[in-house]
């Protein structure tokens, strides 16, 4: 108007505009359509803590030879320290849950990953089998909040038909962590020795535990990278409040949650979920711990060579757990039916499984084991998603807790499993008989899930969670 140009005024501090505006109203998307992936940055440190996670619990298995020569360690001893993990994992993982729920993920689940990484690199200073047995006791006490950890932030983080992929992409780890692990872990031992290895392997988790507290809030309403028209879409179009601390929302979940002690521990979905998980545990826990020796010892492979052969069943089981998860997102947005989407995935793949590793039970060639075992292990964790999606479905304000309850009976056959095992060989040094109760467990918890899973009859109770 005078000829001088004015200068725009900022808004007020903390004020929206435009299209942040526009998407903090519930149902509202921004001008521009976008709707943010922090979501998805949380995920991908979900799924490097998980594959940390694994490549930690897992590397003893590597190191069967070297104990056997340096404490005259049998195949039943070493069965019995695999298995020792388990045994507090189990109680564990369920207080963990408990933890979780009431703590958040931003706080407890640094903190186990400090404390596990410490006990991995303590294992280096092993002096004796019940040094080792220790150890691994004590591992899988502070591993008791990692999964639980997972699915409070899956569950929190995104909305139902992304929940199944996003878990699918973090426990796509847990087979990708032996595609690194087997390469690494057995290179690391040649160059430095089985005891350097757990040092090495012990200085990963603090790493990741820094990133995480400076990245993660328990909440996407606290986080200040999470936009407003990102939180609409994880609200899925629902009212939210920023200004409320994590403490209250937690509070908020359990004054208004629906989910019981009686639904988590009776319910039939959930109680066949529980126990086809623990078939899948013996599965995971038999491969994780047995695959190394079986390779050892029936094809007579050098350390070296079992780094390289164990690649091929955990590659083909992190690409068929990543696409499990998508298909069943899919199939749970076309149709609404978590039975469905969820379910009928569970239950056909370790059908599948089972048949698959029927052969190995009498082949001696080396390319037909490699190709069962490769099946049989990636479709046997095909549906690792579906069973933390229909946790999260069933039990969305205590998903923690309800997973610790799940993750129980799945450490259960990571007792069972590297136990059971490890007396077969001592008594027959044949895998056939171990073999066959991967398969009797895989077939007991196909019956269960058709016979008693019915999650469409149980989705009311959990509706509004």
């Amino acid at each position: 108007m005078n000829g001088t140009q004015q200068k725009p005024v900022d808004p007020p501090a903390g004020a929206e505009t435009g299209s942040e505006a526009d998407a903090a109203i519930p149902g509202a998307t921004s001008i521009s359509g976008k709707v943010g992936n922090y979501r998805w940055v949380i995920i991908a440190l979900g799924f490097i803590i998980t594959l940390i996670n694994y490549l930690d619990r897992s590397a003893l298995a590597y190191t069967r030879k070297a104990l056997e020569g340096e404490f005259g360690i049998n195949d039943a001893e070493f069965g019995m320290v695999l298995s020792a993990f388990a045994i507090t994992y189990m109680v564990m993982t369920t207080v963990g849950g408990i933890m979780v729920d009431k703590w958040g993920a931003h706080k407890v689940w640094p903190t186990a990953a400090i404390l596990w990484s410490a006990v991995t690199a303590m294992m280096g200073l092993a002096s004796g089998l019940w040094v080792l047995f220790a150890f691994r006791l004590f591992l899988g006490v502070v591993e008791g909040p990692h999964f639980p950890a997972l699915t409070r932030a899956v569950a929190d983080w995104l909305p139902t038909n992304e929940r199944a992929r996003a878990t699918a992409i973090g426990l796509a780890a847990v087979p990708f962590a032996h595609v690194v692990g087997g390469p690494l872990i057995t290179t690391l031992i040649v160059t430095l020795g089985w005891k350097g290895m757990f040092v090495v392997l012990g200085a990963l988790g603090v790493v990741w535990s820094v990133a995480w507290v400076f990245m993660f809030r328990d909440y996407p309403e606290s986080c200040p990278f999470v936009s407003n028209a990102e939180l609409n879409h994880i609200r899925e179009g629902k009212s939210n409040n920023r200004e409320l601390s994590d403490n209250e929302r937690r509070s908020q979940h359990r004054a208004t949650g629906k989910t019981t002690w009686k639904f988590m521990l009776l319910n039939p979905s959930l109680m066949s979920n529980n126990i086809a998980f623990f078939s899948f545990g013996y599965l995971l826990f038999f491969s994780m711990n047995w695959l190394p020796s079986y390779l050892e010892k029936t094809y007579h492979m050098n350390l070296h060579q079992v780094g390289w052969f164990v690649v091929a069943p955990w590659l083909t089981a992190a690409i068929l757990l990543a696409t499990a998860g998508f298909v069943s997102d899919w199939v749970m947005r076309k149709t609404g039916s978590a039975r469905l989407a969820r379910t009928h995935m569970i239950w056909v793949c370790q059908l599948l499984s089972a048949l698959s590793f029927i052969p190995l039970m009498f082949t001696q060639d080396l390319n037909v084991a490699m190709l069962m075992m490769s099946l049989g292990i990636g479709i046997g964790l095909m549906p690792n998603s579906c069973f933390y999606a229909l946790n999260t479905d069933l039990a969305k304000d205590r998903a923690a807790t309800s997973l610790g309850i799940m993750d129980s009976f799945f450490a259960l056959g990571g007792i069972l499993a590297p136990l059971i095992t490890g007396q077969i060989l001592q008594r027959t040094g044949s895998f056939q008989l171990a073999i066959g109760l991967v398969v009797f467990f895989s077939l007991m918890s196909v019956i269960g899930i058709i016979l008693f899973q019915r999650p469409d009859r149980d989705m009311e109770a959990a509706k509004g969670v």
